[in-house]
């Protein structure tokens, strides 16, 4: 059984420390990808895509949650210009979806059927950026 929290911890040390060999070692070949916020904040496909030399964004979490057996939540902010919210999808060891919302307020869901007529539904995780509270951002919902 693999520690989810721990590889995406690694990865955000690893790329910290520009150990592009460790973080080509957790992510799917076929990574799947989406992105909420404005174009010019795709920082982390920046990086991860080797094009980051004009880049000059730190990705410092501030929390990482593991929130399923599958799915782990890092956020972090910096100041009042810019909050994100990654969802790492981890199968066997290996990342294989990433979702990241920058400044974009994001609230997981559970969708738990309980019958053919009935769901019951219960959040998660939420945003929490304490330095943003006074600051009005779009909201979305990722049900899982």
């Amino acid at each position: 059984m693999h520690n989810n929290k721990a590889i995406v911890e690694a990865l955000y040390k690893a790329l910290a420390q520009d150990q592009t060999e460790t973080v080509a070692k957790v992510l799917a070949t076929d990574l799947e990808w989406w992105f909420h916020g404005p174009p010019q904040c795709q920082h982390m496909m920046r990086v991860l895509t080797g094009d980051s030399g004009h880049v000059d964004f730190k990705f410092e979490p501030r929390s990482v949650t593991e929130i399923s057996d599958y799915c782990v939540i890092a956020e972090g902010w910096e100041g009042a210009q810019a909050y994100w919210v990654h969802v790492w999808t981890i199968k066997d060891g290996l990342i294989t979806q990433f979702r990241e919302y920058f400044n974009t307020w994001l609230t997981v869901r559970d969708l738990k059927p309980l019958g053919w007529r009935e769901s019951k539904s219960f959040t998660v995780w939420q945003s929490m950026p304490r330095d943003l509270f006074h600051r009005s951002l779009p909201s979305l919902l990722l049900a899982i």
